[in-house]
């Protein structure tokens, strides 16, 4: 759903029509309100400008070490880190831990950042191993904001619904202008056919459902070396504006 989808009512004062009924349930759902218009306040404010440039990894924690695309995303932020950048991941297993362990390696006099940002799940056992700076969420919409945060970029890699979840999150945020001259880099043939099922369904029925410039934000890419080269100007850039933490 675009901005344009529905009229967004005007939230900066308290409620004017409370609902009816238990008065217990009125004040609550008043609190409430109150709490989300702080919460939409604070989270116009920017935070401060890292010193590092930073690239969220998203992708499946199904992946064990040792498979190729685990072993390909270890390389690609092995990579990064070496190139001055911090990681950001969900900190749980699978591809998760491969962009953190990739972090760590790329990173031996420990001067960059590798950053989890979990979720408490009861079937999850905690970060994994390569997590040197932890967050964890209860729930997965503050989770969701801290990611788009904390991060100068996007890869995203094979996964399942939370993966899709992210993705399609960063998106709409470049859908919409909230976010900016982002990279948004989906690596593999499934997102590369999510892209071409929203241009066949979304712009072929009448009116279209979405712009087309809209479906070309995603950069779709065969490999984590087409990823790397996308994201090498970004980096340099970022360098150039604040060289004080360049790469070794």
């Amino acid at each position: 759903m675009t901005d344009d989808d529905h009229p967004r009512p005007d939230h900066t004062d308290a409620p004017t029509g409370a609902p009816t009924g238990d008065p217990t349930h009125q004040l609550v759902e008043g609190v409430l309100h109150d709490l989300w218009t702080i919460v939409n306040k604070l989270a116009k404010v920017r935070p401060t400008k890292p010193e590092r440039y930073r690239v969220a990894v998203f992708g499946s924690a199904r992946i064990k070490p040792g498979e190729p695309l685990y072993d390909e995303v270890k390389e690609l932020t092995r990579t990064l880190s070496e190139l001055g950048c911090d990681i950001v991941s969900g900190g749980g297993p699978g591809l998760m831990q491969a962009a953190n362990e990739g972090s760590q390696l790329g990173d031996p006099e420990d001067q960059r950042a590798s950053i989890g940002v979990t979720i408490a799940l009861p079937f999850e056992k905690g970060a994994n191993p390569f997590v040197e700076q932890l967050y964890t969420h209860e729930s997965f919409y503050t989770r969701l904001h801290q990611f788009v945060r904390l991060s100068h970029a996007f890869v995203v890699f094979g996964g399942g619904v939370g993966t899709t979840l992210e993705s399609l999150l960063v998106w709409q945020l470049l859908q919409v202008r909230h976010l900016e001259n982002v990279p948004f880099i989906m690596v593999g043939d499934m997102w590369r056919e999510l892209v071409d099922w929203s241009k066949k369904h979304m712009l072929t029925s009448t009116p279209p459902l979405a712009n087309a410039a809209d479906l070309e934000l995603p950069a779709c890419v065969d490999t984590p070396a087409q990823a790397l080269e996308l994201l090498r100007p970004h980096i340099a850039s970022f360098q150039e504006a604040a060289p004080g933490d360049q790469a070794r």
